[in-house]
């Protein structure tokens, strides 16, 4: 492969869309990425006046994805897209991923990573039959101050490992806005198009998988309470869950969408026998260490010598300098990028570019939604083990 950057083409992500914009930025930020194709609406025109309007030649805009794979197959290897980037509601990201697979081409896609729990399963055995790259947008485990955190943990600083506490809070859907249009809530609080899950599909994924990414543990079994509290509203907007991890270690999730006057309120706290360490997305680039014997710590993430090798090649800026989600993303774009490019060289990835979400958490993503909502739903069970 010569020294180029990787071409990106794009499912969803139109003009109209809110999180195709953010993974365009995320994507271009370190150079290594270029849009050259896509389909990025189900209405042509939108497709075709988004594509536009990110410079693309019209016979690189698509109406359909099927067009789109089909065409990308018959240009030359030089010139066709390298992988695709599927920024859909949920239920329209098992088929794309699937075909673009099947027909060679690396596959970054949203969470949760498909409809349903076969469906990541047929896309795992897929990535494993091909050796594809599969990434998923877990981007909370992308912060600096993440891999921090859990460089720390792996070395053994809190002792031996008790307690977790995460959360993530929203309170946008307080209210039935899907009803006014014009919003994301629409998709998302609709299972035809979300799947089962609504607030723990959408959110609760996040605060679960940043728990097991951190901690390094999975989680066995859970407890868990799904509420729909808006009325009318056909799928849940909150939940809460007890959790047992491996190695005796439990946890508490809370997830809600319908708490009001929150924005993205993700927080996660994680004790040991040693010390405690707390981390705030809205306050991204600080990490605390709290101790039994020592006063509390407070590290700040920036190209500094009091952070770790992983969290310095996830950092862009000195101290002082916010780095937040998008650069969260493009961390997660980055370091596929990286992979992806030794793969085509014929070389093995450095074990820092291989730090992104797989295929491998997209299945466990799915199984902890279906954990979930048997839990969530049934009365008459206590604790659920988790769904293979």
């Amino acid at each position: 492969m010569k020294n180029r950057k990787l071409r990106m083409g794009m499912v969803g992500g139109g003009s109209d869309a809110f999180i195709g914009a953010i993974h365009r930025r995320a994507a271009f930020m370190d150079n290594q990425i270029e849009l050259v194709c896509g389909c990025f609406s189900v209405d042509p025109e939108i497709s075709k006046s988004s594509g536009l309007s990110y410079f693309l030649p019209e016979d690189r805009i698509y109406s359909t994805y099927q067009e789109m794979f089909e065409h990308e197959m018959t240009l030359p290897e030089g010139e066709r897209m390298d992988f695709v980037t599927i920024v859909t509601p949920n239920r329209w990201h098992f088929e794309p991923a699937m075909m673009a697979l099947e027909r060679g081409f690396h596959v970054v896609v949203d969470k949760p990573m498909t409809f349903s729990l076969e469906e990541a399963k047929q896309l795992q055995k897929k990535v494993e039959e091909t050796g594809l790259v599969l990434a998923l947008t877990h981007v909370y485990s992308a912060y600096p101050a993440v891999k921090e955190a859990k460089a720390r943990i792996a070395r053994g600083d809190l002792g031996k490992l008790r307690r977790v506490y995460v959360e993530y809070l929203q309170g946008w859907l307080s209210d039935r806005i899907e009803l006014q249009g014009g919003n994301n809530a629409g998709w998302r609080t609709d299972p035809k198009r979300s799947g089962k899950a609504g607030c723990i599909g959408d959110i609760g994924t996040h605060a679960w998988h940043l728990s097991e990414y951190i901690t390094g543990l999975k989680v066995q079994e859970v407890c868990a309470d799904l509420n729909a509290f808006v009325p009318g509203r056909p799928i849940d907007d909150d939940g809460a869950a007890f959790m047992r991890y491996e190695n005796g270690v439990v946890g508490t999730l809370t997830a809600s969408q319908i708490a009001a006057g929150e924005e993205n309120n993700i927080r996660i706290r994680i004790y040991g026998d040693k010390g405690g360490l707390e981390w705030q997305q809205q306050e991204p680039n600080t990490l605390f260490a709290k101790w039994t014997d020592k006063p509390t710590e407070v590290i700040r993430m920036g190209n500094n010598g009091f952070i770790g090798d992983t969290a310095k090649m996830n950092t862009r800026t000195p101290g002082g300098h916010p780095e937040g989600f998008i650069e969260a993303f493009a961390n997660i774009y980055r370091n596929f990028a990286h992979t992806v490019m030794s793969i085509k060289k014929g070389e093995q990835p450095c074990e820092e570019c291989l730090d992104f979400p797989t295929v491998y958490d997209g299945v466990r993503g799915m199984q902890f939604i279906e954990t979930m909502v048997e839990a969530g739903y049934n009365e008459n069970v206590k604790w659920q083990k988790w769904v293979d």
